[in-house]
C-alpha cells in the first residue's frame, strides 16, 4: 500500500478535513440538503474521498504514475476526513456557539431563564455582548463588522477543554486497539469501503487501477442507490418526476405506537459485513423493546421523570435499563481485556513491551488519559460541578463512548445513539434537590458535546486506527495526523460559523442547530431547578434490571456456543433511530442468511460489492446534488436522513 505518512498526505489531509467543514455547513446551514456530517459514516468526506480516488487519483495516475497517491496516503486523507467530520457538526461545531449564546438570547419573562439559569452561568464560559449575541442570531446590521472579540473570551476557555477531552479519547483508543483488533478480531464493517475503494491492483502497464471501480456488481448497486436519490432530488425541482418513498409506517398498540418500515442504503451497504449473530440481535431486540413499550401503553405503566429529549426520546425506563446495561457491558469487556491492560500498565511504569504498532505508546497513552482526565475534572468543577458529580459525570460519558464505539465497530451500524445522556443520568441517580443550582447548568452545558451523539471523536479515531493498521513506518506520526485534522477543522468551523450567522442570522440557517437544540438543555435544567426532585427510585430498580438482564446476556453467550442473542442488541434496542432502521437490517440479515446457506462463501464474496455500491451510490448522489443546489440556488432538496 506505499506509505501512509507523507508530506503531501499529511497537507492534503489538513486541506481536506478543512473542505468538510464547508461542504457539511453549507449543506446544512445554506443549502439545507442533506447532512454531510453527523453519521460515524459521513456523507461529506466519502464523497470527497469517491471524488478524490475515482477522478483525481485516476487522472494522476493516467498523466505520470508517480503523481498519483498511493493506497497508503489515500486512506490516511480519509482518516484525517472522518475524525474532521465528527467534529465539525453534530458532534461539536454546530452545537456549541448557538448553546454559549442561547440563554441571553432566548431567555423570557415566560421560561424565567433570568431567574433560573443566568445566576448560576459561569459568566466566563459564555459570550457576555449581547449585541454580538442578538446579531449572532438574526444577523448584522449592514457596514457593520463581526465581534470577533465577544467570542475569544469564551472559546479561549472552551477549546483547551475540547482539545484534551479528545486527546484523551484518542488514548482510550490507543489503549484498546490490541484488545479489539488483534484479540477480539472485530469486524470494523464501516472501514471496508474506503479500503475497498483503494485496494491497489496493477494493471498491464504496471499502474495502480483501483481494481473496486470495475466491478460491475459495484456498479449496480451504486446505481440503484443513487438513482432512487437523483429521483428524490429532481422531484424537488419538478414535481411531475416521481420520488420513491423509502419509508412506510403502520399503527400498532391501539395507535399508541407505529412501526416503521425504512429501507436505509446506507444501513443495508454496512450491515451486510457484520456478523449474523449480531444484526439478528440489533432487529430482535429492537422489536422486543417495541412490543414491551406497546404493552406498557396500554397498560398505563409509565415512568413521569423528565430524562430529557435524548437517546429513547423521553423514555425513562428504557434509558435507565440501557444504563445499567452499559454499565455491565464496560466492566465485563475491561475484565474480558485484564490480560492486554496489564501490560498496558507495565508500558505505563516503563517496563519494556511490545507496543511498536501504537500511535502512542502505552506510557503516553495511560498517562496522558489520566493526567488528561484531572483537567477535565478540574474545569468541570471550576464551570459550576461538584467535585462528586464532575468525576461521575465524566465516568458515565465515558461509559457511553465506549458502549457506542463498539457498536459502531462490531455492529456496522452508521446512524446509532445510546438509550441515555450522563448529564441526564447524573441528575436522576442523585436527584436535582440533591445537587446545587450551579451544579445543574454546568450539567447543561456539557450539551455542547455531550448530548447528540451520533458522532464523536472516539468512534471515528478507533475506525481510524483499523484503515491505518497496514501502515509499517512513522506510525507515530498517525496521532499527530488525527489530532491536526481535528484541530484544524475545529478552528475552520468556529470561523465558518460565526461568518455564516452573523451574514444570515443564525436563525435562518439550520433549525435544530440554532433553534431547537440550542434550548435544550436549558428548559431541561430549568424544569429541574422549579420542580426539584429526589433520587429516582425507578431509575436505580431500572438500572439495576438492566445490569443484571446484561449479565445474563453475556453469561449466556460465553457458556453456550448455540445461544443466538448478542448483547449488543439489547444495548441498544430501545433506541429511537433504531426504530427507524431495524427494517433495513432484517432484511440485510435475511439475505446474508440466505446467501451462505445457499451461496457459501464465494457468493458471499462476489455479493459484497453490490452492498458496498449502496452507500457510496447514495453518498455521491448527496454530495452532487448539494453542488448542484449550491450553484442553483435550490433550498430543503434532502437526498436522504439516515
Amino acid at each position: 500500500m506505499g506509505k501512509f505518512v507523507t508530506r503531501r498526505s499529511f497537507v492534503v489531509g489538513l486541506l481536506l478535513s478543512v473542505l468538510v467543514a464547508f461542504v457539511a455547513h453549507y449543506s446544512a446551514d445554506i443549502v439545507h440538503s442533506s447532512y454531510m456530517a453527523i453519521d460515524h459514516m459521513p456523507a461529506g468526506a466519502i464523497f470527497i474521498f469517491f471524488v478524490l480516488v475515482f477522478l483525481v487519483n485516476t487522472l494522476l495516475n493516467r498523466v505520470k504514475p508517480a503523481w498519483a497517491f498511493s493506497a497508503g496516503e489515500l486512506l490516511l486523507v480519509y482518516t484525517m476526513m472522518l475524525v474532521a467530520s465528527s467534529v465539525t457538526e453534530m458532534g461539536f461545531g454546530s452545537q456549541i456557539l448557538p448553546m454559549i449564546a442561547a440563554p441571553y438570547y432566548y431567555g423570557s419573562a415566560e421560561n424565567r431563564w433570568d431567574e433560573f439559569i443566568f445566576p448560576h452561568l459561569k459568566k466566563t464560559l459564555v459570550p457576555q455582548d449581547q449585541a454580538a449575541i442578538k446579531y449572532f442570531f438574526e444577523g448584522l446590521p449592514k457596514g457593520q463588522a463581526i465581534p470577533w472579540k465577544a467570542w475569544l473570551g469564551p472559546l479561549s476557555l472552551w477549546l483547551p477543554f475540547i482539545f484534551v477531552l479528545y486527546f484523551v479519547m484518542i488514548c482510550v483508543v490507543v489503549i484498546l486497539r490490541k484488545q479489539w483488533m488483534e484479540r477480539e478480531k472485530l469486524v470494523y464493517p464501516l472501514t471496508i469501503l474506503p479500503a475497498e475503494m483503494v485496494k491497489p491492483v496493477e494493471d498491464k502497464k504496471k499502474r495502480y487501477v483501483p481494481a473496486f471501480f470495475k466491478n460491475p456488481l459495484m456498479w449496480l448497486g451504486f446505481g440503484i442507490a443513487f438513482l432512487i436519490g437523483s429521483l428524490t432530488a429532481l422531484h424537488n425541482y419538478i414535481e411531475l418526476i416521481p420520488a420513491v418513498k423509502l419509508d412506510q409506517s403502520i399503527p400498532i398498540f391501539r395507535r399508541t405506537s407505529t412501526l416503521v418500515f425504512r429501507t436505509s442504503f446506507p444501513v443495508m451497504g454496512f450491515v451486510y459485513f457484520v456478523n449474523l449473530e449480531v444484526s439478528f440481535s440489533l432487529w430482535f431486540f429492537n422489536l422486543l423493546f417495541k412490543v414491551v413499550r406497546g404493552v406498557f401503553n396500554i397498560t398505563g405503566i409509565t415512568s413521569t421523570e423528565n430524562v430529557g429529549i435524548y437517546g429513547c426520546a423521553g423514555d425513562p425506563i428504557s434509558a435507565h435499563l440501557g444504563m445499567g446495561a452499559m454499565i455491565v457491558m464496560v466492566f465485563y469487556a475491561l475484565w474480558l481485556s485484564r490480560s492486554h491492560l496489564r501490560t498496558v500498565w507495565e508500558g505505563a511504569l516503563g517496563h519494556p513491551v511490545d507496543d511498536q504498532r501504537e500511535i502512542l505508546s502505552y506510557k503516553q497513552a495511560f498517562w496522558g488519559m489520566v493526567l488528561g482526565f484531572i483537567f477535565m475534572v478540574f474545569w468541570l468543577v471550576y464551570s459550576g460541578m461538584s467535585w462528586l458529580v464532575a468525576v461521575s459525570f465524566l465516568v458515565i460519558a465515558f461509559v457511553i463512548w465506549l458502549v457506542l464505539t463498539r457498536v459502531v465497530c462490531e455492529g456496522g451500524v452508521p446512524t446509532m445513539v445510546a438509550t441515555t445522556i450522563a448529564s441526564t443520568q447524573v441528575i436522576s441517580a442523585f436527584g436535582s434537590k440533591n445537587l446545587l443550582p450551579a451544579t445543574l447548568v454546568a450539567l447543561g452545558l456539557t450539551y455542547v458535546y455531550s448530548s447528540d451523539l451520533r458522532t464523536f471523536p472516539i468512534a471515528s479515531s478507533a475506525m481510524g486506527l483499523k484503515i491505518t493498521e497496514p501502515a509499517t513506518e512513522n506510525r507515530r506520526l498517525i496521532f499527530w495526523a488525527i489530532m491536526g485534522a481535528i484541530v484544524i477543522n475545529i478552528v475552520a468551523t468556529l470561523w465558518l460559523q460565526l461568518r455564516l450567522a452573523y451574514k444570515y442570522g443564525g436563525i435562518n440557517l439550520a433549525g435544530w442547530y440554532f433553534i431547537g437544540g440550542p434550548q435544550a438543555p436549558y428548559k431541561y435544567i430549568t424544569d429541574h431547578l422549579r420542580n426539584p426532585t429526589g433520587p429516582n427510585g425507578i431509575g436505580w430498580l431500572c438500572r439495576g434490571l438492566g445490569a443484571v438482564l446484561m449479565g445474563v446476556l453475556m453469561f449466556l453467550r460465553q457458556r453456550f456456543l448455540w445461544w443466538p442473542l448478542h448483547p449488543i442488541g439489547f444495548v441498544i434496542g430501545p433506541v429511537w433511530l433504531l426504530d427507524q432502521l431495524w427494517f433495513s437490517i432484517f432484511v440485510v440479515w435475511l439475505i446474508k442468511k440466505l446467501i451462505l446457506r445457499y451461496g457459501g462463501v464465494q457468493v458471499y464474496e462476489k455479493l459484497k460489492y453490490f452492498f458496498l455500491g449502496l452507500p457510496l451510490g447514495l453518498y455521491t448522489c448527496a454530495g452532487l446534488w448539494f453542488v448542484i443546489d449550491l450553484f442553483t440556488g435550490k433550498k430543503g432538496n434532502s437526498i436522504f436522513w439516515i
